[in-house]
């Protein structure tokens, strides 16, 4: 029981050690960060390319809820229908044949893979509304792929699936600024990991440094051998702590220096 608490009361101390190193060190840990946050920064700014997006909505339609019909006939099982649908229609839109149609009517110097690439195609909270959004780095070329996209994409469904339609809510409209990248969110990062890193190499100097700083290390975790002499310390210093020069022996006639000037005690 008593080892098992000896254990413990070493970790705390351990532990507070560690702490006060790393306390220490804050600044210079902080410098760090703010290093790596400024890099963040720059490359953020001249290395990554901005994007912006475009989105166009849909609506799933079929006969028996059609919109604008005289005579509705709405039930559980027609709408279900029409959100199923929904996939089916994001199948047909990223098609080659559907693409290629698109590349050619814009005349965008894509290939399909490029294209298919740029867009993406969900439901908008589990609804038969579905939206496209085309990403690029070219505001007005995203604008137009998307529109086209949303008078190709009709026409396309009506051919293949019969029974439905396809019905335009909203047209893309031009983005007035980019959807990436985050400045804000990629200073974050950056300051993290630089924060992370200098306190990581903190810490692993710490660990492994055998270094004795001070003789209180000494005379708390060595109390059971017999203190011979005590040197002085040789280059004159007067302040103890870290980064002060001591010589230390036990049981051989060997000493340890002071930092206390010249003073000097035996045991």
């Amino acid at each position: 029981m008593s080892e098992t608490r000896t254990e413990q009361a070493e970790y705390e101390i351990d532990l507070l050690q560690l702490g006060k190193a790393l306390w220490h060190r804050i600044v210079l840990i902080l410098l760090a960060g703010a290093l790596a946050a400024s890099i963040g920064y720059l490359y953020t700014r001249f290395y990554v390319t901005p994007l912006y997006q475009s989105t166009a909505t849909f609506y799933v339609n079929n006969k028996s809820i059609s919109v604008g019909s005289n005579s509705l006939s709405l039930s559980t099982g027609d709408i279900n229908v029409s959100k199923s649908l929904v996939n089916t229609y994001i199948v047909i839109l990223r098609s080659r044949s559907t693409l290629n149609e698109v590349i050619e009517k814009t005349g965008v110097p894509y290939s399909y893979s490029k294209l298919r690439s740029m867009i993406s195609a969900s439901s908008v909270d589990n609804t038969e509304i579905f939206q496209i959004k085309v990403t690029g780095p070219d505001a007005a070329e995203t604008e137009q792929i998307a529109n086209c996209i949303a008078l190709v994409l009709p026409e396309t469904v009506a051919s293949i699936v019969d029974g439905t339609s396809v019905r335009i809510v909203d047209y893309a409209v031009e983005p007035s600024a980019p959807s990436s990248p985050s400045y804000t969110r990629n200073v974050a990062i950056a300051f993290l990991i630089g924060f992370a890193l200098a306190a990581a190499v903190v810490i692993i100097r710490f660990l492994t440094d055998d270094t004795i700083h001070t003789e209180d290390y000494l005379t708390e975790n060595y109390s059971a051998i017999p203190l011979l002499a005590v040197v002085p310390d040789l280059q004159g210093g007067h302040t103890k702590g870290y980064g002060s020069h001591y010589g230390y022996g036990y049981g051989y006639g060997y000493g340890y220096g002071s930092s206390d000037g010249d003073k000097s005690r035996k045991a």
